[in-house]
């Protein structure tokens, strides 16, 4: 989502870091840019003019520290300013041992009923006790989709009849927690295309009733602007405790997203990253920064890895890796997320990757068969593979001998990208474990 962002910020930041002493103008010159590109990226105009003031009254006559460099503290002070805007410290919803109503509510669309569904997939695995309740009776099918994600998770679902009184509701709900104790309640309410009075007072007169301890608003990020409208709107009419972003893994600018925080007030809880029910993560400020400026964010790729149960062994020495090694490592990973995502989350390869590194499903199917069309010799010794084994291959999997260049060229740079990950003590020493990281030995899956 954040990707043409990124690359701006990180083509103004690279310039302020080549300069080996920095002078006033030329750091009014970057938040300028800097500005443009919050701007362009669909931020909230007064968000981009509060973070570039605040970036600039920092940065501007600010001394060296310690080893850092001129340019390298700006962008210190960008990437602490960031995490400032995107809210701090992160925040989960209050939970308690006993009692806890959670509220979606939003906009028609916005995916309310498959972040229910998502949430209780989560808070199950943590050991709570889930109960789904499918209070959306606008929106065709709302309840039955529910009912399906309840028993894809394996937790009960309570439906809300057409016309059903709030009191009923409450009373229903009180009836099946008598019976079948659930520590967790999760209420999927009703949406329109658009705000109107009749959707806030039905929100409303059910909020009252059922005395939720969390009410969270589900917000689409492909919505732009108009998402820091709904979200004031609800905040005022329904009173809000935190967001959800859904479909942040989507193309669009991210520029809401960024702002909600700071429009809002409300801390944002989690980011939806994908449609499966285990693309449900907890948004982390800092991470999403330095997803933001090419730094990366290492944590959520392991935690992704732990969820998927991946668990990778390192090489005896760096370059000890085959195309056997990698057939495996990417049959493993596509279990994690869109490989793409995953690809920025280590550090620098945002930026290191060319176009045609983009990785999907297909490509993925393709490197397959064209791995699959070696020899085992071949597989475990790549360097062997010259100009005519390379027509065969290409021949047997159904490409050209170009993409054939481009997977080997490819496995060469794992190996570079492996060798990085062990100095960042990724690894667990010569031939030892590395708990649960995604890429394994590659670091990193190939591209065709």
């Amino acid at each position: 989502m954040f990707e043409a962002l990124g690359n701006r910020l990180q083509d103004i930041l690279d310039n302020l870091r080549k300069s080996s002493k920095l002078t006033e103008p030329q750091v009014k010159a970057a938040m300028r840019e800097i500005r443009m590109a919050l701007l362009e990226a669909d931020v909230n105009f007064g968000v981009a003019k509060d973070f570039v003031a605040r970036v600039s009254e920092k940065a501007v006559g600010q001394d060296v520290l310690g080893s850092l460099q001129p340019g390298q503290q700006v962008v210190k002070v960008v990437h602490d300013e960031l995490i400032e805007t995107l809210g701090g410290k992160a925040h989960q919803p209050t939970l308690k041992t006993d009692g806890n109503v959670w509220f979606l509510v939003g906009l028609q669309g916005a995916g309310k009923t498959t972040t229910a569904g998502k949430l209780a997939n989560l808070y199950k695995s943590k050991g709570r006790r889930v109960l789904l309740v499918a209070a959306d009776t606008q929106r065709p099918a709302a309840r039955e989709q529910l009912r399906t994600l309840g028993q894809q998770v394996g937790v009960p679902v309570l439906e809300v009849a057409d016309n059903e009184p709030p009191e009923t509701t409450r009373e229903r709900v009180k009836e099946f927690l008598q019976k079948d104790y659930r520590d967790l309640v999760i209420v999927d309410t009703a949406g329109r295309l658009q705000i109107d009075e009749a959707l806030m007072d039905q929100l409303a007169d059910l909020r009252g009733v059922m005395e939720p301890t969390e009410t969270m608003l589900v917000v689409d990020a492909m919505t732009g602007q108009e998402a820091l409208n709904v979200a004031k709107t609800f905040d005022e009419r329904i009173g809000l405790s935190g967001l959800v972003i859904t479909k942040m893994d989507g193309d669009a600018r991210g520029g809401a997203s960024l702002s909600a925080r700071f429009v809002t007030g409300k801390p944002i809880y989690f980011a939806g990253v994908s449609e499966k029910l285990v693309g449900l993560e907890p948004f982390y400020p800092d991470r999403v920064a330095g997803r933001i400026l090419g730094m990366g964010d290492v944590l959520s790729l392991i935690e992704r890895a732990q969820q998927a149960d991946i668990e990778a062994t390192l090489p005896k020495k760096p370059g000890e890796f085959d195309l056997e090694d990698l057939l495996n490592q990417l049959r493993q990973i596509r279990k994690m997320g869109p490989l793409g995502d995953l690809l920025k989350m280590i550090p620098g390869m945002s930026r290191a990757l060319p176009p045609e590194f983009n990785v999907d499903e297909k490509q993925i199917q393709k490197i397959d068969a064209m791995i699959s069309s070696m020899t085992l010799k071949e597989r475990r010794t790549p360097k062997i593979i010259d100009g005519q084994r390379r027509k065969r291959i290409a021949r047997g999997a159904g490409v050209t001998v170009q993409e054939i260049n481009r997977l080997l060229k490819m496995h060469e740079q794992m190996k570079e990208m492996m060798k990085v990950l062990q100095k960042m003590g990724m690894g667990g020493g010569k031939g030892g474990k590395m708990p649960r990281m995604p890429f394994g030995p590659g670091g990193m899956p190939p591209k065709a």
